[in-house]
């Protein structure tokens, strides 16, 4: 639970360490009731969408192609709470073919992980993910 007494780093803190645990928990909807409706997010090394409707269609595509947990979550967020990050390690399956990847066997990879944050009023503004896409591709092609 979020306190108005808290820190404004801590609060911070706490909604990406709630918005991970709904990732973890496959929870899309608990997710997306944390952005702002006009949420950025920022692809591995692709375009930036905007809104929550694209991230809903990021989502469904995320959930045909992959399953995935992170673990060892680590987050960090600037003093005034508007900004944090975080680092992980995805530990998943490549579970259907994703457009412009190689094919899909059900393989496994585990493969360090970051993200950049903005938050405004208690709601995520912008999603930057980061991952060597390089090297996840070396996992599944083995």
């Amino acid at each position: 639970m979020i306190h108005s007494h808290q820190r404004a780093s801590d609060r911070s803190i706490a909604l990406i360490e709630i918005y991970y645990a709904a990732f973890n928990r496959g929870d899309w909807e608990a997710m997306l009731g944390l952005l702002a409706p006009d949420v950025a997010h920022d692809l591995n090394q692709g375009a930036r969408e905007i809104g929550i409707d694209a991230f809903r269609v990021f989502l469904a595509r995320m959930q045909k192609s992959y399953a995935e947990q992170l673990r060892d979550i680590r987050i960090l967020a600037s003093v005034d709470g508007r900004h944090a990050a975080a680092e992980y390690v995805v530990h998943g399956q490549y579970l259907a073919d994703d457009d412009g990847l190689p094919p899909a066997r059900g393989q496994s990879y585990v493969l360090p992980g970051g993200a950049f944050f903005e938050i405004e009023g208690r709601r995520i503004t912008r999603v930057s993910n980061y991952y060597n896409l390089k090297d996840w591709i070396a996992q599944v092609s083995g």
